[in-house]
């Protein structure tokens, strides 16, 4: 409901000022009337608007978890949610919350309510929610979503941290380049041109190279946001978008990673929405569109179309080359069985294990290469300033 804003007096004219909730004009005017207040003014309050950030998706698991703890202990949705917003420290999540429940107050269901919050709670979130207000086990439902939470952030978990530090050892390495370039090259420069005489080939590149990153310093950086900014705007195409996921899993190192995360987050999607009492063709739907791979979604797409022709669902799994044989096998016994879900649950197992033993073998891997790349890169450039240096001491020896 809408707020308003109210300056009125009390019977001894004592001057009051505040916020009250209320459906219009006239109920305010009645509430405060029946205070015993006179209203000087009255006037709609704006809505606060605040910058949403992001939540988390340990904040999610978490407000499933307790929510589902609630529900099955008998407390109702409208005060669970209630309790919810309250202790929930993600300020998105819990202004979030407090809607969610005025919409359930004012009569609508739980999933429509979560609905109206994309950016929140995603199709798979909403879609489990209505299997579970429909088959009359929400606090089931909400559980078992908490585990899928759960396990899909300990795999993003895992993906990040084989990323993090090789990106920030050559970042870190990107930015002491750029400072010798800019700044101590210049001091040995001057140091040689006093000193004289015909400088070494490799110093001669390094300074020729230092004074046309100083010259066009300004030009470098604005090419390089504007190159950034160019990428991002190409991979937020469709077309786009598909080319880049396409050369992701193409890589020689990352493509198999790649490959393995996206297996493991589909089967263990596709059997979270299936064991949920979710449609296949909704399930796979919903996977398609959340798979974070454009090949993947594709691949999806093709399986849903050949599902609502009458065709099981590992045919046309098998022809886009994303899924290994042993899945699409697997997910054929678990079709001609009536256990998919177990069966997907199997694999998403199988490639999670997989992508731990990647990312430790990545991360012990890309270690020693990265104090390579730093001994040639940095290493480098510290010869070539020395080199003259070097040549001098050795005149003078002579």
């Amino acid at each position: 409901m809408p707020q308003f804003h109210y300056v009125a007096k009390d019977i001894r004219g004592k001057t009051l000022n505040g916020t009250i909730e209320a459906a219009d004009n006239p109920a305010v005017v009645s509430l405060l009337h029946k205070r015993g207040l006179t209203i000087i003014s009255l006037s709609l309050e704006k809505e606060k608007v605040f910058r949403k950030k992001g939540v988390k998706l340990e904040d999610l698991v978490m407000f499933s978890r307790q929510l589902a703890t609630m529900v099955d202990s008998g407390i109702s949705v409208v005060q669970a949610l209630s309790i919810l917003a309250e202790q929930t420290e993600n300020k998105t999540l819990s202004v979030t919350t407090q809607t969610i429940r005025k919409d359930i107050e004012g009569g609508a269901n739980l999933c429509d309510s979560l609905a109206k919050h994309p950016r929140v709670f995603s199709e798979l979130y909403i879609n489990m929610v209505k299997a579970g207000e429909t088959s009359g086990k929400l606090d089931t439902i909400l559980d078992r979503l908490a585990t899928y939470l759960e396990k899909a952030n300990a795999l993003q978990r895992k993906v990040r941290s084989s990323l993090v530090y090789p990106a920030v050892v050559i970042s870190m390495a990107f930015i002491i380049t750029i400072v010798l370039l800019v700044k101590v090259v210049p001091i040995f420069k001057n140091i040689f041109d006093t000193l004289g005489g015909t400088l070494p080939l490799p110093t001669q590149i390094l300074i020729a190279v230092s004074d046309t990153m100083r010259k066009n310093f300004i030009l470098a950086v604005v090419v390089v946001f504007s190159l950034a900014f160019l990428f991002k705007k190409y991979i937020s195409t469709s077309g786009g978008r598909y080319k880049f996921d396409q050369t992701l899993l193409r890589l020689p190192v990352f493509g198999p990673l790649f490959r393995n995360v996206a297996v493991a987050k589909f089967s263990r999607t596709l059997a979270t929405l299936v064991q949920s009492g979710v449609p296949i063709i909704n399930a796979l739907n919903i996977v398609g569109k959340t798979a974070g791979n454009k090949i993947v979604e594709e691949n999806v797409t093709n399986a849903c179309s050949s599902i609502k022709e009458g065709e099981p669902i590992s045919g046309p799994l098998s022809k886009g080359n994303v899924f290994p044989p042993m899945v699409v096998r697997m997910i054929s016994v678990g079709e001609q069985t009536g256990q998919l879900e177990k069966m997907l649950n199997k694999i998403a197992d199988f490639y999670e294990e997989q992508v731990d033993a990647a990312v430790s073998g990545l991360v012990s891997m890309i270690e020693p290469l990265v104090i390579a790349f730093l001994g040639i890169i940095i290493g480098g450039i510290v010869v070539s300033l020395f080199l003259p240096i070097f040549k001098i001491t050795e005149l003078l020896g002579r």
